[in-house]
């Protein structure tokens, strides 16, 4: 996201949350990078959950793998919600909902079907993949929703 992360973490609303990932920086950049972050995570009241296998100060949370904190969880299949079920998770990701920039040539589960693996998970669901404010709105039986494009916009 470059710059435009700054403004995306600005336009958050709060209680929203950030997925840390930035997997190709470099250690000291990466850690960096997430103490920037969370400093604006804890003025504007944002969940912020690490992705990765290195910990990081501060974190709030991890994402797809066991931590200290909120745990969150990728679920893309009925088998993967049952596994984050199993894995007495927080929250899932169901995606990806619609057909989305970041995977492209992926054709998107559709809302009733994303909605149906959620289920499984028996936990709140975010929906991910092609999600923008207005689609959200249209939605039933989803928590919230995570994106990038729509925030950075």
């Amino acid at each position: 996201m470059g710059e435009g992360l700054w403004r995306a973490l600005e336009r958050l609303p709060r209680g929203g949350g950030v997925v840390f990932r930035h997997y190709t920086l470099p250690s000291r950049e990466r850690r960096g990078l997430f103490a920037r972050v969370r400093r604006v995570a804890l003025r504007r009241g944002l969940v912020l959950v690490r992705a990765g296998p290195a910990r990081m100060t501060g974190e709030m949370g991890t994402h797809a793998q066991r931590g200290a904190g909120m745990v969150t969880w990728p679920v893309h299949d009925v088998g993967e919600a049952r596994g984050a079920r199993r894995a007495r998770v927080d929250a899932v990701f169901v995606s990806p909902v619609f057909a989305t920039r970041s995977h492209p040539g992926a054709t998107g589960l559709g809302a009733r079907r994303a909605r149906a693996i959620g289920r499984v998970a028996g936990v709140p669901v975010i929906a991910l993949g092609g999600m923008s404010e207005a689609r959200f709105r249209r939605l039933r039986g989803f928590h919230g929703y995570a994106a990038i494009d729509a925030w950075s916009a």
